[in-house]
């Protein structure tokens, strides 16, 4: 049996081969780039793609498998590489070379759901402390405004380090792909209150908005409390205030609670006392601003084996980290979804712009939502 020293030096002599061979299969690919660069000749080519998959996984034998993901990363490569000779993307580039770069923050009007006192009015406040604030009744009546042009700007939650995702904007993100522009994490602290004469012990029912019940969920269930769901937290309040009964209480913010008289009895129930809520700003405009960390898509996959893993290497590749990935089904579509990413990411760095404008050839329902701060 060889030592261990002998066969890492022959692995050291195979990679040498290896090495060579993948730079002359690229050289390959150049040309292939530059013919279909001159006939016009669409880069992505899946039929071809699955022919070579295919063929490198039965000629891999005991190894197909290996074979297989091997080959899978070496066209990813080496479509990125006729994307650059090509130059694909124009359209992409063009809106990313025509957006504005300042976010407006005094004198323009803001929507937000729910009503003064609410975590998504407090979060516009710290977004937005110059500007007028409107409020709407649903998530998907600031989409219309700002479809409308009622408002500039949306403030909207869009995950809970608790709760998770809020899932009925993300379906509106997905449906009217406007643009992100901005961001916030806003630690969220749960109080409980109630009429000034309630004391503790006289709880017994709760009123909040679901996510808040579901970020206190341990201590609701704790003390045996009935859990009623609100629009928001703040109308919990505004509704606890109007009842005037000593057994109910709302889940709150200490603001909501001091906006509607209410008396806290609590100031921090909820479980996770590192309970943070995530905001975007979304706008129908695109403005990249300075110091962008984190870049939003919308796409769809070839419903074909392997689309989202072949999807992941490529951001692998760059060392981008995916830090979010939205999935939903598209209807009349048997299992095939729409998905939204996030990652950190900056289009400062000419090789993100590239992945994006390949992304936007190769994947039909492709959206740029946004490169923006958090």
């Amino acid at each position: 049996m060889k030592d261990l020293s002998e066969i890492r030096a022959e692995i050291n002599r195979v990679d040498r081969e290896l090495v060579a061979l993948f730079c002359r299969r690229m050289d390959c690919a150049k040309a292939v780039g530059e013919y279909k660069k001159e006939n016009g000749v669409p880069v992505l080519n899946l039929d071809r793609e699955k022919e070579i998959l295919d063929r490198v996984e039965e000629e891999g034998g005991e190894y197909g498998i290996y074979t297989r993901l091997m080959y899978q990363n070496i066209m990813e490569l080496s479509r990125a590489l006729q994307h650059k000779i090509i130059g694909t993307g124009k359209e992409l580039r063009e809106k990313l070379a025509n957006a504005t770069h300042t976010l407006e923050r005094q004198d323009v009007l803001v929507g937000y759901q729910g009503i003064e006192g609410a975590n998504s009015h407090e979060a516009s406040q710290i977004l937005f402390p110059h500007a007028q604030l409107r409020h709407y009744k649903r998530f998907d009546d600031v989409f219309a405004a700002v479809d409308s042009g009622e408002v500039r700007y949306g403030v909207l939650p869009v995950e809970n380090s608790t709760a998770g995702s809020v899932s009925a904007v993300y379906d509106l993100i997905l449906k009217h792909r406007f643009y992100i522009v901005g961001a916030l994490d806003m630690a969220i602290d749960h109080c409980l209150a109630s009429l000034r004469q309630s004391e503790p012990e006289d709880i017994e029912i709760v009123r909040s908005h679901p996510q808040a019940l579901s970020q206190c969920a341990t201590t609701i269930e704790r003390m045996g409390w009935e859990s009623i769901p609100s629009a928001n937290t703040a109308v919990a309040a505004r509704d606890v205030a109007k009842e005037k009964r000593l057994n109910v209480a709302a889940i709150c913010s200490r603001k909501a609670a001091e906006t509607y008289g209410l008396k806290l009895l609590d100031s921090h129930i909820q479980d996770d006392r590192y309970n943070t809520t995530r905001f975007i700003v979304i706008s129908k405009e695109l403005c990249l601003t300075e110091n962008a960390n984190k870049i939003s898509l919308c796409l769809t996959l070839p419903h074909v084996e392997g689309a989202l893993y072949s999807l992941l290497c490529r951001f692998h590749s760059l060392g981008l980290n995916l830090t979010k990935i939205e999935s939903r089904p598209i209807p009349g579509k048997d299992f095939e979804y729409l998905f939204y990413l996030d990652f950190a990411g900056s289009l400062q760095s000419e090789s993100v712009i590239d992945l994006l404008c390949q992304l936007s050839e190769e994947l039909p329902e492709f959206s740029f939502l946004g490169n923006y701060s958090e």
